[in-house]
């Protein structure tokens, strides 16, 4: 069973929910998938062993999880960027690396998003309701753009995001 892009958001959203998993249609509404879609993802996080299953409620496996976001995300899903639009920046021109870069005359990486407020270069998300599951979960939103700055980002930005992910990860579920 082959990971999907959806996988990752998913995988983001669980860590987000330190008690463990709620009920999948929870998962479904504030992702913007179907349940099935939901299911289908818990399944291949399980099969990869990002998962822990149902036993301990599906709490993502940190260790896991942070080996394959910092070394295997990029190469997974590759960032597809697009043209000149409008939509919601992410990467470096999102926080928490937007504070930490230093600004550029370069057109910022943004999701295509109708409704945004930002004229940037378009970075595919990992999922077409990426953008408005982020706009409903600050920590996600973050979690995300430091994702796509592995994906796709030079390398102190990529430095940058793999270090403050990992710390992320491991903070929340008191791990160091």
């Amino acid at each position: 069973m082959n990971l999907k892009p959806q996988d990752v958001v998913v995988a983001l959203k669980l860590f987000g929910y330190p008690s463990g998993r709620p009920p999948i249609s929870v998962v479904a509404s504030d992702l913007g998938l179907s349940p099935s879609e939901v299911h289908g993802a818990i399944q291949r996080l399980r099969s990869s062993r990002l998962l822990h299953g149902p036993a301990l409620n599906d709490k993502p496996n940190i260790s896991g999880l942070e080996e394959f976001l910092v070394h295997g995300l990029k190469y997974a899903f590759p960032a597809e960027h697009g043209e000149v639009t409008r939509g919601i920046p992410t990467s470096y021109a999102a926080e928490p690396l937007k504070s930490e870069i230093a600004v550029s005359s370069d057109l910022p990486p943004v999701w295509p998003w109708q409704d945004g407020n930002t004229r940037g270069v378009g970075l595919e998300p990992l999922y077409k309701n990426v953008p408005r599951a982020a706009l409903h979960d600050p920590a996600l939103y973050q979690l995300l753009a430091l994702v796509d700055a592995i994906r796709d980002g030079r390398a102190r930005e990529r430095n940058l995001a793999e270090r403050d992910l990992v710390r992320r990860l491991r903070s929340v579920h008191g791990q160091s």
